[in-house]
């Protein structure tokens, strides 16, 4: 007996095949569907046709997911789901048990459960991607607001413009992607020839461009994360995504929030910063905790 568990990101689709105890079979990842809802639903069906003792099937997914009728009410980076009742879709395409719910909230149990928040009540996770994830975690449980939507943090207007425009939103600006766009632009470059990897290894070689970059990005970070730990008071916050492997961007988060501190006249709780333990597996494991939870 074993199930099918997936992630669904914006570029990448990872999965996993688990049994009951949490247990990784084995990994795997293929390019997320471009082209429409109906890809993506062969894709998962490929999957699932693959693992002939498949007992159920665990979605993580970005946007914002009525966890009670498997409906996608917006669908983040991925706009072709919008409106759409996946989980439907997917237990006609494969007959078996589904459960759906959003990326981030997936990671925060996950990271409650047995990560980096197991030990605090209330924790805050952000998942730096395509876009931002984030998600609230109150009194050990996972909140998800009255309408599914708290934690969408990507939305959050930070253009001053006084121009009402959404390109300046958190998620374009402070995503995985805008790093590298920030560093492309430094460097003459077009997007297509840099990513986060190269990124990082001109950081670790002292490239200024890369260092500017960094810094600037960072920086834009933990203004917000100054604003949530005024606004929630979690005792934690947890950092995932790829990009929470380099520890550069989590020390420099950290940097930019103490001399935020330092500054403020007025007193504020300082944020604790933490990578979140399961890294890139958080959003897998969460899936499935959600999926075995609804089971009973």
């Amino acid at each position: 007996m074993s199930y099918l568990v997936i992630d669904i990101g914006g570029t990448a689709l990872k999965y996993a095949r688990m049994d009951r105890e949490e247990h990784f079979l084995s990994h795997g990842s293929i390019p997320t569907p471009q082209t429409g809802r109906e890809d993506l639903i062969e894709a998962i069906g490929r999957l699932y046709d693959e693992i002939p003792d498949c007992e159920g099937i665990a979605i993580s997914m970005p946007g914002i997911i009525d966890t009670e009728t498997g409906l996608v009410l917006m669908g983040g980076a991925l706009k072709y789901n919008n409106g759409f009742h996946i989980r439907d879709a997917i237990a006609k395409r494969c007959p078996v048990p589904v459960y759906v719910e959003n990326d981030a909230k997936c990671a925060a149990l996950a990271e409650a459960a047995e990560g980096s928040l197991k030990d605090v009540s209330n924790g805050m996770v952000l998942i730096f991607g395509t876009m931002i994830g984030g998600a609230l975690i109150h009194d050990h449980q996972l909140y998800r607001g009255s309408h599914f939507s708290a934690g969408e943090i990507s939305y959050v207007i930070t253009d001053r413009s006084g121009v009402p425009t959404f390109e300046g939103v958190w998620g374009n600006r402070c995503s995985a992607l805008a790093l590298c766009k920030m560093y492309a632009e430094k460097k003459g470059l077009p997007l297509e020839a840099v990513d986060g990897r190269k990124v990082f290894q001109a950081v670790s070689e002292g490239d200024e461009d890369a260092v500017s970059a960094l810094r600037d990005f960072t920086y834009e970070i933990a203004v917000q994360i100054f604003n949530f730990q005024n606004l929630y008071d979690p005792e934690r916050f947890a950092i995932g995504g790829g990009i929470s492997a380099q520890i550069v961007f989590i020390e420099s988060i950290r940097e930019h929030l103490k001399t935020l501190y330092e500054i403020c006249p007025y007193y504020v709780r300082r944020a604790e910063i933490v990578p979140c333990a399961f890294r890139n597996d958080a959003n897998l494991l969460g899936a499935f905790q959600c999926f075995i939870q609804n089971q009973g």
